[in-house]
């Protein structure tokens, strides 16, 4: 039995901001494997797409790469076992994975940080339009690195199940209470984030604790 609440407490959220001009998101989770294996699963497309989606394109460092129904992009730097940089979706906006081994090796600390500009982000309530999405990636991830899916796991599948939604739903008031710590977002900027982060990642959750 995956154990989601524990995914959940792995994960540190926070907004990430660059000289004033770009805000984002950034988490960060240590995984029991080695950075070689954390970075394979990230970068080998027949790894990718038993925990992510199927990736096509020119996937070397100046090349770019589509994701199956989702996000495409350039890949500005590729440095493995270290450090992955694309445009995620258009020019402006940047997702950055940068892995650092820990304890001799046999653990590595993922971070991920996704950078907009401020006038997409509303004042960092615009986390909440991809924060609870890089959960999910990061606990599919985890159970991938972890050996606690199969061969045969259909990632979208399982994004899409009850036991999953119920986790972004979760993973929505993290990220809620994170911006609100902030305080650079109005409250009803951050009232419509959740109402969208709620359509988008959790459509079939009863809001009041029920099952989907």
């Amino acid at each position: 039995m995956i154990e989601f609440a524990e995914h959940l407490k792995a994960i540190h959220r926070e907004l990430a901001r660059e000289d004033g001009q770009v805000v984002g998101v950034r988490l960060t989770r240590t995984y029991d494997a080695t950075a070689e294996d954390v970075w394979d699963a990230v970068t080998d497309p027949a790894r990718l797409r038993r925990w992510f989606l199927p990736v096509s394109g020119d996937l070397r460092e100046g090349g770019d790469f589509q994701l199956e129904g989702n996000a495409g992009g350039d890949i500005l730097a590729c440095e493995p076992p270290r450090r992955l940089r694309v445009t995620f979706g258009g020019e402006t906006s940047i997702v950055e994975v940068r892995l650092v081994p820990e304890e001799g090796g046999e653990r590595t600390t993922l971070e991920l940080e996704h950078t907009v500009p401020p006038e997409m982000a509303a004042g960092g309530a615009g986390a909440l339009y991809v924060g609870p999405g890089w959960d999910g990636g990061l606990l599919a991830l985890g159970l991938h690195v972890g050996g606690e899916v199969g061969e045969d796991h259909d990632p979208v599948a399982a994004a899409d199940s009850p036991a999953t939604q119920r986790f972004t739903l979760s993973s929505i008031g993290l990220w809620t209470a994170v911006v609100e710590e902030a305080g650079s977002s109005s409250a009803e900027d951050l009232a419509a984030a959740v109402d969208v982060a709620e359509a988008q990642f959790a459509p079939d959750v009863d809001r009041a604790g029920g099952a989907p």
